[in-house]
């Protein structure tokens, strides 16, 4: 099928109802279709198809048979598809950003800059080939199979690990799926892409971007569905050999027994409950500003958000009266009003999961000092950017991810119970230290159990690794990591 006329038929389809993209195709779902709401207006945005557990294991099937010859097309062909495709994205941009903004409820600036923008260029990053084989020095082997010395010579080698699921998350229907499907197909990977429920048809786009392109048919498909059972199937079908998955801890313990039992590889980034220790001698401003992005950055609904503050006593009461007056400055409402800085979260039933995280923390001890109350709006799924101060350790709203806008703060005394406190969690994805004093920034960071530090900042370096310890998830990607990521190793030896 042409690219003309493979996008024509997914528009004809998205009339009626989106279109499973199976093995090149644009396929009607077993299932029919169920409704895609826009977060801010709770009006229709379209009809997500639903796929049967057959269709999942079909589109497995298609991504199998065609990763034999996908994985032996030369990489320079296969980046020359991924640049082709963040042309198209490029060239789509508007359009594409409206459709994000509707099912995810994101901003104007953050739908266009960081969501279709960053997968725009993230499939520039991939398009970029780099070098798959790393000569290793040779080695005299002493005791060589024929009993005398031979000097041996080596190569490391990086090898497609094979068909990979990606399942994504809902707060970036563009970056997410890019960041997992760009650098496995630049690998000689295939895909089978499960979207997030609540906003699938960005993700269907990207396959209209991706078909234009020139991907081949059965390199990329992409099944959706509003219950777990096509996750589940998208995971468990025999042809798959790794599960690249976003999103919380409890799914992705659930994948990871799967995964298990299959000898499947991992990629998992799942939640987070950043911590932000702010010394006395830290800039309050810049503080104020880095922590602020949870109540404004996807309405906190990002597991890297530093929702966690830990405040030296000195500066505590200062830090707690900046952030109280920030959260109250910030514009919630309509995300495509120009001056709007928070949007809604998801869905009713997350905004009243929110809520009651912020009625436990009250019940807990917790001094709402920010927030704390619904909008007044009769329609949306807003919350108020909130401030919890005088938390402890042992709080639920301190420990448990709420994913939403609402930080909480509790107070340390010296560098050794910093540590501790902001050690003491079960994940361990991004955290942060704010200090005048950078050689104790830097050691701090380094005693810190997560996957990132922060130094005085809330930016990343998008070449850096990313991935986090203990239940933050397994595996890093991002830049080249994401390649070793969707990579296996082989050895390569010779007499030399």
């Amino acid at each position: 099928m042409s690219s003309a006329g493979a996008s024509a038929g997914a528009s004809e389809g998205a009339s009626e109802g989106q279109r499973l993209f199976v093995g090149g195709s644009w396929v009607e779902p077993d299932g029919g279709h169920y409704e895609v709401v826009d977060p801010a207006t709770e009006s229709v945005v379209g009809w997500a198809p639903q796929a049967s557990r057959d269709q999942v294991h079909a589109a497995a099937a298609a991504a199998r048979e065609a990763f034999g010859p996908w994985s032996r097309t030369p990489a320079a062909e296969r980046a020359a598809i991924l640049a082709r495709t963040a042309d198209h994205i490029r060239r789509h941009l508007v359009p594409y950003a409206e459709l994000a903004q509707a099912e995810s409820g994101a901003t104007t600036g953050t739908a266009r800059a960081m969501q279709v923008g960053v997968g725009a260029a993230r499939f520039r990053r991939y398009a970029r080939v780099e070098p798959v084989e790393e000569p290793i020095a040779p080695q005299i082997n002493e005791a060589g199979p024929f009993g005398r010395a031979a000097v041996m010579g080596a190569l490391a080698v990086r090898q497609p690990v094979g068909v990979v699921t990606c399942v994504t998350s809902y707060n970036n229907p563009w970056a997410n799926p890019a960041g997992k499907i760009a650098p496995a197909l630049a690998m000689g990977n295939t895909v089978v892409v499960k979207p997030a429920p609540q906003d699938p048809l960005s993700v269907y786009r990207m396959a209209e971007a991706l078909e234009a392109a020139g991907v081949p048919p059965g390199v990329v498909n992409v099944v959706s569905g509003s219950g777990a059972d096509v996750g589940e199937a998208a995971v468990d079908a025999p042809d798959v050999d790794m599960v690249s998955f976003t999103g919380s801890t409890a799914v992705g313990q659930r994948i990871a027994e799967v995964c298990g039992r299959g000898m499947k590889r991992q990629l998992m980034e799942l939640g987070g409950k950043g911590a932000a220790v702010v010394f006395d001698d830290a800039d309050v401003g810049s503080a104020v500003a880095g922590i602020a992005t949870t109540f404004s950055f996807y309405s906190g609904q990002i597991c890297t958000a530093p929702t966690r503050v830990i405040a030296q006593r000195g500066v505590y009461d200062r830090l707690v009266t900046q952030l109280a007056a920030y959260a109250g400055r910030l514009p919630v409402g309509d995300p495509r009003e120009p001056g709007t800085v928070v949007g809604p979260v998801i869905s009713a039933a997350h905004r009243d999961r929110v809520e009651s995280y912020v009625e436990l923390g009250r019940k807990e001890g917790a001094r709402v000092v920010a927030g704390g109350e619904r909008p007044p709006y009769d329609r949306g799924f807003f919350v108020a950017p909130t401030l919890l101060a005088d938390c402890t350790p042992d709080m639920r709203v301190v420990r448990e991810e709420i994913f939403g806008p609402v930080v909480v703060v509790l107070p340390f005394d010296d560098e050794d119970e910093a540590v501790t406190l902001a050690n003491d969690s079960d994940y361990g994805l991004i955290d942060y230290v704010w200090s005048g004093d950078v050689a104790r920034a830097f050691r701090v960071a380094r005693c810190l159990r997560a996957g990132g530090v922060g130094v005085n900042t809330v930016g990343r370096n998008m070449e850096a690794p990313f991935g986090g310890f203990k239940k933050s998830g397994v595996g890093r990607d991002v830049g080249s990591y994401a390649l070793h990521a969707y990579s296996e190793t082989q050895a390569i030896v010779w007499p030399g």
